[in-house]
């Protein structure tokens, strides 16, 4: 099917095919006629399938055809989503979709001035998208209004309630006229997500493109088994063993990604990172300065990288390996979008082996381990020399027994992978 298929306006149409767009993804084939139809839709699908697009352009489409003759200055749609990166890339998406139509958007998220945001609602808009709390905060301040809202999107359901977000979606929901079109998404369907949107849905078109969880086919996966310490040192040459000049690399600390990212640039390695904790500009310029491939290393935790979308990226790094399995899938989606092929590198150390047992069992599969490399983890390494049979080593106790146990122990775990 191509999106001259989907009976949209040509403003549209030339707006997506400037984008480069000529067939749509899975869930914007079987979203966007159901949208238009103005039916209430459920869509479990994730990250990297292309959902923004499968919101945003029927919802442009409906918004210019309802409203082509009237000046009305109320919001008429509302878009909540979890983070201010991603808020951003949503209202970027509504301008390109929508830069030949009269319909106007802004956004709203915390960890910034509030002054410009409300000066943007004073003009009029027809579409908000909005982070929960700074969203809240300006209804209570009398700036923002949701008595017009006809159409209510919300994204990234399931991240919403992992960042406590959960109560705040309610009160918002509850703030909403009752007659209005509801578009829900979420990459997981946990009890408490199933049941809220049971609350707010009425009579959905459920639109599943990919079993829950899953993983892209574009991606190439692989592991390798690394010592802690050596992480560093295995990216770096790895950097340039493969010739990667654009990398995302994900970690699970803060601290741990400003401290990459500073051993990065020690070297010579132009790098940035981006979590909760830097301020909503120091974090905007690194992620703009990674599209504009003046870094080359963004180093990343899962809350500030949720939403990142950059064209053609070809490998992404789990530096730590993620302790909750979904995550991991969000994390690799952001290479092989689109359709095109990515590389997904995950490093293992001794505590993460439970880790990537997990991961396994979620993604039914089993991820590729790479055992040729110069830094492999210590029971590889023992392996190799024949050592775990021949001379158990001490642990930090002394005790040889409990380290030959220990090493066995991890050996026969690793070998379930291989």
């Amino acid at each position: 099917m191509l999106f001259t298929q989907l009976n949209l306006i040509d403003p549209i149409l030339k707006a997506v095919e400037a984008e480069g767009y000529e067939k749509p993804t899975p869930i914007q084939e079987k979203a966007i006629p159901s949208i238009l139809k103005i039916k209430d839709l459920l869509g479990c699908a994730q990250t990297g399938t292309g959902k923004t697009a499968a919101f945003a352009i029927p919802m442009l489409q409906i918004l210019h055809m309802r409203h082509l003759k009237t000046n009305k200055k109320a919001i008429k749609a509302l878009v909540l989503t979890p983070t201010r990166e991603l808020a951003i890339q949503i209202q970027e998406s509504f301008n390109a979709y929508g830069k030949n139509l009269p319909v106007k958007n802004t956004v709203v998220y915390g960890g910034v001035g509030q002054q410009p945001q409300v000066d943007a609602l004073k003009k009029g808009i027809d579409i908000l998208v909005a982070t929960p709390g700074r969203l809240l905060d300006l209804m209570n301040q009398g700036y923002i209004s949701l008595n017009d809202i006809e159409i209510f999107v919300l994204d990234e359901a399931d991240r919403m309630l992992d960042m406590g977000f959960i109560h705040d979606v309610k009160k918002i929901v509850a703030k909403l006229p009752a007659k209005r079109q509801t578009l829900f998404f979420s990459a997981t369907m946990p009890p408490e997500i199933q049941k809220l949107a049971n609350t707010i849905l009425k009579d959905p078109v459920t639109v599943e493109v990919t079993p829950v969880s899953s993983t892209a086919e574009t991606i190439n996966q692989s592991v390798y088994f690394v010592d802690k310490p050596d992480k560093k040192k295995l990216f770096k040459h790895l950097l340039t063993e493969l010739k990667i000049d654009h990398t995302l690399v994900f970690t699970r600390t803060k601290h741990g990604a400003d401290r990459i990212a500073k051993d990065l640039a020690r070297e010579g390695i132009k790098a940035a990172a981006i979590h909760g904790d830097k301020s909503q500009g120091a974090r905007q310029r690194a992620l703009t300065d990674f599209k504009d491939r003046k870094i080359n290393v963004l180093v990343a935790t899962d809350i500030a990288a949720r939403g990142i979308d950059i064209d053609d990226l070809t490998h992404v790094f789990n530096f730590d390996l993620p302790n909750v399995p979904e995550t991991y899938v969000h994390r690799i989606g952001r290479t092989g979008r689109a359709g095109i092929n990515g590389n997904a590198i995950s490093f293992v150390d001794a505590e993460e082996n439970e880790y990537l047992i997990a991961i396994h069992k979620l993604i039914k599969r089993v991820i590729p381990i790479v055992e040729q490399h110069p830094y492999p983890l210590s029971w590889q390494k023992m392996i190799a020399q024949k050592e775990v049979s021949r001379k158990p080593q001490k642990d930090s106790k002394g005790n040889a027994a409990a380290a030959k146990n220990k090493q066995k122990k991890f050996h026969r775990k690793g070998q379930r992978h291989k």
